[in-house]
């Protein structure tokens, strides 16, 4: 039997839109979300509704954890009786475990596998993978896809406006203090994923109305610096805010490619609801 060439696997931070949810060779491994001592996968068993409402009226904490070993190798058997190779693509390793336990499960399973650190998630981990099989449209042998992914890697760039401090406050990274001067003056912190795959936070910005524009100002500054054309804006059970950013951003940027997207429930537990954002990769 003649072995395709290169399955592709994500875990399910990423942004799986249309052409990875319905290209037959792109699998999505799920996450795990714990609310107390219940366990739900990540788009399997658990809505975004049904987080958000959880997250709104529950009292119990909520945390996300990564795909078992034993879960990366059953699928990597699976794959490798299909195909001659695997490119997996995840969540940074500066943000979760999933890539030890991929690594972990192709060893059991004995599989010829590159994992590649995304150093971001959500659109970005989808953006790579977009780039991949276009690269494996044009011939390229799966060693020098995934170089060519892991230098792309580093363009990833991305400013994350959080919409509710409350899940950052129950998630432990808010003091009570900090939850709270946050929410009297009503600040909106704006945090970005760096170029080592680490979370930080870059400012604080007073209203809702200046700190849309703030990411509006960032991605038309990029447009014009460094001829980016497309952007993906992610949301959090935010639709109409999304398109209304989309809307303010292409007055200025009109020839510019907007693609909006929501973010996964795994992502949404520490994010929290409202949270707008704005990737893209660099040229």
């Amino acid at each position: 039997m003649n072995l395709k060439k290169i399955a592709w696997v994500v875990d399910s931070s990423a942004y799986v839109n249309s052409l990875l949810k319905n290209h037959p060779d792109v699998y999505v491994i799920p996450l795990n979300i714990h609310f107390g001592q219940q366990q739900f996968v990540d788009g399997v068993d658990l809505t975004s509704e049904q987080l958000y409402e959880r997250i709104r009226n529950g009292n119990d904490p909520v945390k996300t954890s990564q795909p078992s070993a034993g879960e990366f190798a059953e699928l990597y058997t699976k794959l490798s009786k299909e195909y001659e190779s695997i490119i997996a693509i995840h969540v940074s390793k500066s943000l979760s475990g999933t890539i030890s336990s991929s690594l972990s499960g192709a060893a059991i399973a004995e599989v010829q596998l590159e994992c590649i650190d995304s150093l971001s998630l959500s659109a970005g981990i989808t953006g790579l993978v977009e780039s991949g099989l276009r690269l494996e449209e044009q011939g390229l042998a799966f060693d020098e896809i995934a170089s060519q992914l892991r230098v792309e890697a580093t363009k990833f760039r991305n400013y994350i406006l959080i919409g509710n401090l409350t899940q950052l406050y129950k998630g432990g990274r808010l003091s009570s203090a900090q939850f709270y001067l946050g929410s009297l003056l009503k600040i909106k912190p704006i945090i970005q994923i760096n170029r080592r795959g680490e979370l930080q936070e870059l400012d604080k910005v007073r209203s809702q109305k200046k700190a849309v524009q703030y990411l509006i100002n960032k991605v038309v500054q990029s447009v014009e610096q460094d001829n980016t054309k497309l952007v993906y804006i992610m949301h959090a059970n935010a639709l109409e805010q999304a398109e209304s950013l989309r809307n303010a951003i292409l007055l200025q940027a009109p020839n510019l490619e907007l693609t909006i997207g929501e973010i996964s429930t795994a992502l949404a537990v520490h994010a929290g609801e409202d949270t707008l954002a704005v990737l893209w990769y660099i040229p």
